[in-house]
């Protein structure tokens, strides 16, 4: 099997899923015998591993189930003025905001440019206008794959009294975020986009930062996010934020070198294509490509290759199973058509250049096939 998805999920690195099937850690970090120390201990190291991943402080991190718990409770945090966030957010932010329009919350988006990047002058005016009391802009497209200005997106929010939060749960690992630095108040992140286990995440909350429990219960996280700690997961995201400190950048690298090839081998045998993600290396996670084929469906591509072993997305993970056409790309003003037969390759550190020779072996055949079905 060629996995060309890791942009919804990456394997657990082997070197993790081994230290973590090595660990004992069975007590519950919030008791006080010597189990429960042992992996309270656990816990504590990740903490440290993963606000230096981010350039934070340990006492700011929260773990979480994954980044669409820590987006929620953001979003669920009382507000006094407006929020502001873009059209190409993740799902798990459009329908907090969908929620909290519901309940008559005012909330605006930005749009962003024909590369997905968000209008930072669109972004200023709507703080001129003032009342606005959070800015919430992803660190990186998990679609199109463009990193966007957010250092600039919260001097702007700061500029005129609000708050910023950043979804970096796509940037971490491949962009170099520090939250104080880039003047951070919220940022949220999963663990599984860069090689640890599922169903554990992180939401980094500034000292400075208003903050309001959304998960009640027990004291965990002084009694900021309550519920039983997965302790073997928290342990192996701490393993991977070192991990992917010590490799970003030759493993950036990589992914750039496999993402190119794949976008001049698609460019040199294939007529009529759409690149959907920026050119620009500095401007486009190094690992993603998001190409349109008018005149083919962007779900028989899926199928078809999927048939030839070959693992790719037609956008967000989290939309799978809806016919509308990524509403990413129609932001970006992609034509509906060219949407509808869209297709992102994401790769990751265990892709291969072999791999990539067999997606342009046989995704021209593909092509060629599903546009002369839909000319019959």
């Amino acid at each position: 099997m060629i996995y060309l998805d890791n942009n919804a999920t990456t394997y657990i690195a082997p070197e993790i899923l081994k230290a973590i099937g090595n660990t004992d850690f069975y007590g519950n970090a919030s008791s006080m015998h010597q189990s429960g120390r042992k992996a309270h201990q656990a816990i504590e190291e990740a903490r440290e591993n993963i606000a230096e991943l981010i350039g934070g402080k340990a006492e700011s991190v929260i773990f979480t189930s994954g980044a669409s718990e820590a987006n929620n409770t953001v979003f669920k945090i009382p507000q006094k003025g407006r929020i502001l966030t873009t059209t190409i957010e993740h799902p798990s932010i459009r329908e907090s905001v969908k929620y909290l329009k519901s309940l008559g919350k005012p909330v605006t988006d930005i749009g962003v440019d024909n590369t997905g990047r968000v209008k930072l002058d669109e972004l200023e005016n709507e703080l001129k206008k003032g009342d606005v009391s959070l800015v919430s802009i992803m660190a990186a497209n998990n679609e199109s794959g463009t990193i966007q200005p957010i250092k600039e997106a919260s001097e702007l929010a700061h500029k005129y009294g609000a708050h910023f939060h950043t979804d970096a749960t796509q940037a971490i690992g491949k962009v170099d975020i520090n939250v104080q630095r880039d003047h951070i108040d919220y940022l949220s992140m999963s663990g599984h986009k860069f090689y640890a286990p599922k169903g554990v995440g992180v939401l980094y909350v500034a000292k400075s930062a208003p903050f309001e429990t959304f998960m009640h219960g027990g004291h965990q996280e002084n009694g900021r996010r309550a519920g039983t700690y997965n302790t073997p997961a928290i342990y192996g995201m701490g393993l991977a934020a070192k991990m992917v400190m010590k490799d970003r950048e030759s493993e950036n690298e990589h992914l750039w070198k496999m993402r190119e090839k794949l976008r001049v081998g698609i460019e040199k045998s294939i007529d009529d294509i759409i690149i959907n993600s920026p050119k620009e290396r500095e401007n486009c996670l190094p690992g993603t490509l998001n190409v349109s084929f008018p005149k083919a469906e962007g779900e028989s591509i899926l199928l078809l290759l999927d048939n030839e072993g070959i693992c790719v997305s037609t956008g967000s993970a989290c939309a799978t199973g809806s016919l509308e056409p990524s509403y990413v790309l129609l932001a970006q003003g992609v034509p509906i058509e060219a949407a509808h037969g869209s297709i992102r390759f994401s790769f990751g550190r265990y892709n291969t250049e072999d791999e990539v020779d067999k997606v342009l072996e046989v995704l021209p055949q593909i092509i060629k096939r599903l546009r002369a079905w839909s000319t019959r």
